[in-house]
């Protein structure tokens, strides 16, 4: 086992991962950028470098400042956490290129799962259920148009390199396909360097369900449940919840067949998510994308499973068997994370600011990974997200509960915050029922 880990993020990943690295008996190191310096996860590292200014790009994007740090501090492993580097292929090898251990699956899975036409083409070889879509990228309007005829309106047009919910838009007709195409095309070129479309059948009503994959040292793919992420803004997630409402054993059985089916099919190493559209009109469920990484959402599958994730990846990355038996795991209970963002929780716009109170809320089921504590501040820099409610009951009823007390005692003053959207969910009967798709947040403020 190597001894020193840096990781490559800031905010709450980095904190998280940092409290798993020291519970192992290693070393962590944190990297930083100016505006961050004063963050929590930077004060609990064994050792933090700056590594640049506010900006990303010039920072927790920059491979090249990451790596030096690396070098300094006599890191041996890095973990990317998610975001900024953790998807990048290019990095992933050039830390292999270093002689330094890449907590995360091979260069060439991030590569081939990183293209959405290519994801698609190659869980579908392997037997994963896909929708209706382009096997190409679309390059131009006209060949657009010809194979929207194809699909049937209405469709999605996407970025094929995009992900996080970017680069996405629904076309009724040719007309707004006409006009849809060329934003999303623009916009893929600017964010993700490849201008390349992607057409798929649109799902007017459907479910956001994915499974967790760990891609074990010995070349074995083990899948840990479901997780419901249906709840989102502008197709960004809000809330999870494992199991899913919306999925019996039948359907979990073949859900989770085809996610290990779908990593086994580009050799997965570590843990990794298949995320699939749920039709809530049919029941069928079609392959969505593949995120080579954690997933923000991860502690809700650590709850009802016992398990660290952070741990697993640590291991398979130096070639040791996971910490559990996947043949004898089983989930218990049911667990919600709710994402507390800073933005104001009717329009979802944000609203950064420094923190003047912050207190977090605790008892049994109730875990809080947060990435900032009072008097520091969320900047304009980063992502919203200050910190994840996670709750964990013997049922689903319990868990709601034990939500709602925790939203409540939660005490936040400064920023913005979506605090009160959650109340306001938690007591909304579509989600207490559990009957809701992708469109509930819209439903809520429509």
């Amino acid at each position: 086992m190597f001894e020193t880990v840096l990781v490559a993020n800031r905010g709450e990943i980095a904190r998280r991962v940092i409290r798993t690295v020291q519970r192992m008996g290693l070393r962590a190191v944190a990297v930083h950028s100016e505006v961050d310096a004063g963050l929590p996860y930077v004060r609990e590292a064994d050792e933090a470098v700056a590594i640049g200014p506010a900006a990303p790009a010039e920072s927790y994007r920059n491979a090249a400042a990451v790596l030096e740090a690396a070098r300094q501090t006599g890191a041996e492993a890095i973990h990317p956490g998610y975001g900024f580097l953790a998807e990048d292929h290019r990095f992933a090898m050039q830390v292999k290129d270093a002689g330094l251990v890449w907590v995360g699956p091979s260069s060439a899975a991030i590569e081939a799962m990183g293209d959405k036409i290519r994801a698609r083409n190659l869980v579908a070889a392997a037997g994963v259920p896909v929708s209706r879509g382009t096997a190409a990228p679309v390059v131009d309007l006209d060949a657009a148009v010809a194979a929207a005829r194809g699909i049937g309106y209405p469709l999605m047009v996407k970025a094929s390199a995009g992900g996080g919910g970017m680069g996405m838009a629904v076309a009724g007709d040719e007309a707004e396909l006409r006009a849809q195409f060329e934003r999303v095309q623009g916009f893929a070129g600017r964010m993700f360097g490849d201008p390349a479309v992607l057409l798929e059948q649109y799902f007017p009503r459907v479910r956001h369900v994915e499974v967790q994959v760990l891609g074990l040292a010995d070349g074995r793919v083990v899948a840990l449940g479901e997780r419901d992420c249906s709840v989102q803004r502008r197709n960004q997630k809000l809330v999870e919840e494992t199991p899913s409402p919306a999925v019996g054993p039948a359907l979990r059985g073949e859900m989770v067949a085809a996610a290990v089916r779908a990593a086994e099919s580009v050799g997965y190493r570590g843990a990794g998510t298949v995320e699939c559209l749920l039709d809530v009109e049919t029941g069928d469920f079609v392959f969505l994308e593949m995120n080579t990484r954690l997933q923000v959402e991860h502690p809700v599958t650590e709850l009802v499973h016992g398990i660290d994730l952070v741990q697993q990846q640590l291991l398979v990355a130096a070639g040791r068997p996971p910490s559990f038996d996947p043949a004898t795991l089983r989930p218990s209970g049911h667990a919600i994370e709710l994402r507390v963002n800073a933005e104001d929780p009717v329009r979802f716009l944000p609203g950064p600011g420094t923190i003047t109170e912050w207190r977090e809320p605790s008892g049994e089921g109730v875990r809080v990974d947060a990435g900032y504590a009072v008097g520091t501040t969320v900047t304009p820099h980063y992502d919203s997200l200050m910190a994840k409610v996670v709750v964990h009951g013997t049922d689903r009823a319990e868990a709601l509960d034990r939500a709602r007390a925790a939203v409540a005692d939660f005490r936040l003053a400064g920023p913005k915050s979506n605090l009160a959207f959650h109340a306001e969910l938690l007591e909304d009967p579509r989600f207490v029922s559990g009957d809701y798709d992708t469109g509930l947040v819209a439903a809520m403020r429509a």
